[in-house]
């Protein structure tokens, strides 16, 4: 076969199996990886969720094929928790529509709307699928670079000056992977004024809206802003809220137009989930509020571990305001290395594993993201890893 495949061609080297491959040759090794690296909740999920499913497993009519779109029941409860949380009404019948994770909904809502030769405006540093899923899709994509203290509209205002055809759409995460960078409602307000203005669609990724560390401050929906739902469409997922990863179940809500499109194409590509998974899922978006709380509290002590380990331990890493990430300045003494150079060499020489920030985009490769995925435990062991690495690295002797 000698056929060109174009659209694998745009995809560049997946970074982070780069990192991946030195954790198995490190493990095969018999070393002990204390690994920051992929974002992985690790959490169990909560057992009430656990036994609806296994309820409704045990009803042989729930094994037929499902609803692309979601069961109604789901649907419902997706616009409950949206009513509870964020006090914005949605239709579960043409506003609200269940994906397979919001990672799969980003790309097929991708795919739904764009057009050969289209301009999407993606922020960078971010979470790859952002860009990729446009990618794929066959845009082009304009990337706006973002500088911890920088003006986030003035950069939109050169990329939109400066692109040709008009962007058609805009990608926000806040909070945001890789950065955990948050905002607030006037910045919804200005960038929903600032879509109307200039005909762009607003694609908001919101799936760490529930872990936060500010209570007097939970992140806001783009969708409390009056008029959002004219032109912007939100993404959430229950991966992190509820510490359901491997079970796949995201939602889009939103603009009646987009939803629709994005029904459309999903149901050319897939069934749906599970319907027992739609049915636990349903159970959760109904938990009480202790069960997210718990959670989130975990994630608190362990950014709490993880911040003062490393500080003294000689490594300044700021403290999230949310999700479950860190994002952290390569430190000064290697400040010449790559993001990927410098995790390879701190997974090579303290057995710690990190994200090198260059996969995120170009933007980030001076920094790394840090998981808060290991417990506190091992999060201590990876300090004293880190200490021991600061002090003897010859990098750290030349500077004596």
């Amino acid at each position: 076969m000698t056929q060109d495949f174009q659209r694998i061609q745009r995809l560049p080297p997946y970074v982070f199996e780069q990192v991946n491959k030195l954790k198995a040759q490190a493990r095969a090794q018999g070393k002990d990886i204390i690994d920051f690296g992929m974002g992985n909740p690790d959490l169990p999920t909560p057992d009430h969720i656990v036994e609806k499913l296994v309820e409704t497993v045990r009803n042989p009519r729930t094994h037929r094929y499902s609803a692309s779109k979601g069961i109604p029941g789901l649907r419902k409860a997706q616009a409950r928790y949206y009513e509870r949380r964020f006090g914005v009404q949605l239709n579960p019948e043409t506003e609200v529509i269940a994906t397979l994770g919001s990672k799969e909904g980003f790309a097929n809502m991708a795919q739904a709307i764009t057009d050969p030769g289209d301009v999407i405006l993606v922020p960078n540093p971010t979470y790859p699928i952002h860009a990729f899923g446009f990618i794929i899709s066959g845009a082009t994509i304009r990337h706006l670079p973002l500088e911890e203290g920088g003006d986030f509209f003035a950069v939109l205002d050169r990329a939109v000056a400066n692109s040709h055809p008009t962007p058609k759409a805009l990608v926000l995460n806040f909070p945001a992977n890789p950065t955990a960078e948050v905002v607030d409602l006037a910045f919804y307000k200005e960038a929903v004024g600032y879509a109307k203005k200039h005909d762009i669609i607003l694609l908001s990724d919101l799936a760490y809206s529930e872990i936060y560390f500010d209570d007097n401050a939970p992140p806001p929906s783009i969708l409390q802003i009056d008029g959002a739902k004219d032109v912007a469409v939100e993404f959430t997922s229950l991966s992190k809220t509820f510490s359901m990863p491997g079970w796949r179940m995201g939602f889009a809500v939103g603009n009646e137009r987009l939803i629709g499109a994005l029904t459309r194409i999903k149901s050319y590509l897939d069934y749906g989930a599970f319907t027992p998974i739609q049915v636990a899922a349903s159970a959760a978006l109904d938990s009480p509020e202790e069960v997210i709380r718990d959670i989130r509290y975990v994630y608190k002590e362990r950014r709490d571990v993880l911040i003062d380990v490393f500080s003294r331990a000689g490594w300044d890493v700021p403290s999230p305001k949310a999700t479950m990430f860190a994002w952290a300045r390569i430190p000064p003494l290697f400040e010449g290395m790559t993001s990927l150079e410098f995790s390879s060499l701190l997974l090579q020489e303290a057995d710690i594993a990190v994200s090198p920030g260059i996969g995120f985009g170009e933007y980030g490769d001076n920094h790394v993201r840090i998981a808060l995925v290991e417990n506190e435990q091992r999060t201590r062991q990876a300090g004293r890893n880190l200490r021991r690495f600061m002090e003897e690295h010859p990098e750290k002797r030349k500077t004596a």
